[in-house]
């Protein structure tokens, strides 16, 4: 999978440690364990806001003020990262999210989820930088879409498992919504014990070898790795505008699907409460499923000779094309065979263009990984969390659910563009560096 670094008394030569794909494995966990956090009230949206006699507008609102919330810790925990150990700043954060969430099952009106949903998406903002700073320190370029994918894909697992728990805990046993978040929130408690127990503060340090090939700064690169410099640097500069138009598009365009899906299928193509949830689940395996294609296409594109950027942006317009099918959703609602299918395809391609992003994003400064994290986070969840409103009051005024889903699935066209337009080519990079020390 190309790992850059092993965790401290490993060597090189011994290939993938134990401990390595430990870590590995509890990043996917904690990726599960932030989407049933944060699932459980899509997959309970119909009953909490006939409970709490919401408006759909309202309920964009609560959406909305998570994905504002989440903004704000995008940017703080970016910026605490670069200087704590992610071994101490990530279970302390997946503790104050989880205990939130148990919260969530007591609240008693639209005002408290309000606050509970706020608190939880600051918190959870944290997984972010804290996962892909992890994953930077341990993958060489070429790898980091395969391996972003793996990190990216425990969000559709723990996403799969939240309708059948719900079903299992709202249909089946007939208990209340509330169970499921408080159920939920109690999963984090094994996976901190279990990160505590493998990880060491030492498996974290940075490598001392330079940048890897094709992106991320190194310390003997352009007047080094001050922060002026790379704010002054045009490269990295066109760089992270490139990123936040991105993030922009297709976490807003994810952000819609996910939360109102559920509504879509039970409020406008008639679906019952049991067939939305099996759906749901099945829709996230096949978001799962474009989400390791995708990182396994790239890094098998690049393999056999295609550039970085090139085989990136090939499969991200690949999958940006397929989440793009969604826009025929009013004309295929009624049809029972087509409309499955294409929710399907386009979640396929909705979640596969994520660890291609992440890959880029990784590629801009090397020491302020998780600065940029969280500055390309905080601009992402802030438009998401407009459109959020803006999706709800639509609903609202037309009955119907169809102008929104035909905009989410557009979305990821203009960041497929974004990159392909204005991404630098790297072999242009190289040349304009070796002018300039020449």
């Amino acid at each position: 999978m190309g790992w850059m670094s092993q965790p401290a008394g490993e060597e090189a030569s011994e290939g993938i440690s134990k401990k390595v794909w430990a870590i590995a494995l509890l990043l996917l966990f904690a990726s599960a364990i932030n989407y049933m956090d944060r699932q459980t009230l899509a997959a309970s949206s119909v009953r909490v806001t006939a409970e709490f006699q919401m408006t759909e507008e309202q309920y964009g609102r609560v959406e909305a003020i998570f994905a504002n919330t989440f903004a704000i810790g995008s940017l703080f925990f970016g910026i605490l990262v670069d200087s704590i150990s992610v071994r101490w700043l990530y279970p302390a954060a997946l503790l104050a999210w989880s205990l939130t969430g148990f919260a969530t099952g007591w609240v008693e009106d639209y005002q408290q989820l309000l606050w509970c949903r706020g608190t939880l998406g600051f918190f959870e903002a944290a997984h972010w930088p804290c996962a892909l700073k992890t994953t930077q320190l341990l993958l060489q370029a070429r790898g980091r879409a395969l391996g972003n994918s793996v990190l990216q894909s425990g969000t559709s697992i723990g996403a799969i498992l939240t309708p059948i728990v719900m079903w299992w805990i709202m249909v089946q046993m007939g208990l209340s919504w509330r169970i499921g978040f408080q159920g939920v929130g109690l999963v984090g408690l094994v996976w901190i014990a279990a990160w505590l127990s493998i990880t060491r503060t030492a498996d974290f340090q940075s490598p001392s070898s330079p940048s890897d090939s094709l992106g991320v700064q190194n310390d003997t690169g352009r007047g080094g790795n001050s922060l002026w410099n790379e704010l002054t640097d045009p490269i990295l500069v066109r760089r992270f505008f490139v990123i936040l138009v991105a993030v922009s598009m297709i976490n807003t365009s994810w952000q819609l699907v996910r939360a109102w899906l559920p509504k879509v299928l039970q409020n406008q193509v008639g679906y019952t409460e049991t067939q939305t949830l099996w759906f749901n689940s099945l829709w996230f395996a096949c978001t799962d499923i474009g989400c390791i294609g995708s990182g396994f296409l790239a890094y098998w594109l690049a393999k056999r000779g295609w550039s970085v950027k090139g085989s990136r942006v090939s499969v991200f317009a690949l999958c940006a094309l397929a989440t793009a099918s969604l826009a025929f959703f009013p004309w295929i609602q009624r049809q029972p065979l087509v409309m499955p299918l294409v929710f399907l395809i386009s979640g396929a391609g909705l979640l596969g263009v994520f660890p291609l992003y992440y890959s880029f994003s990784q590629d801009i400064s090397r020491h302020r990984m998780g600065l940029v994290t969280g500055l390309a986070g905080a601009m992402g969840w802030m438009i998401s969390s407009r459109f959020q409103v803006l999706f709800g009051r639509w609903a609202d005024l037309d009955g119907s659910y169809s102008r929104g889903m035909v905009m989410a699935a557009l979305l990821p066209l203009v960041a497929m563009m974004a990159f392909a337009w204005f991404w630098p080519d790297e072999d242009s990079e190289v040349s304009k560096e070796r002018s300039s020390d020449g």
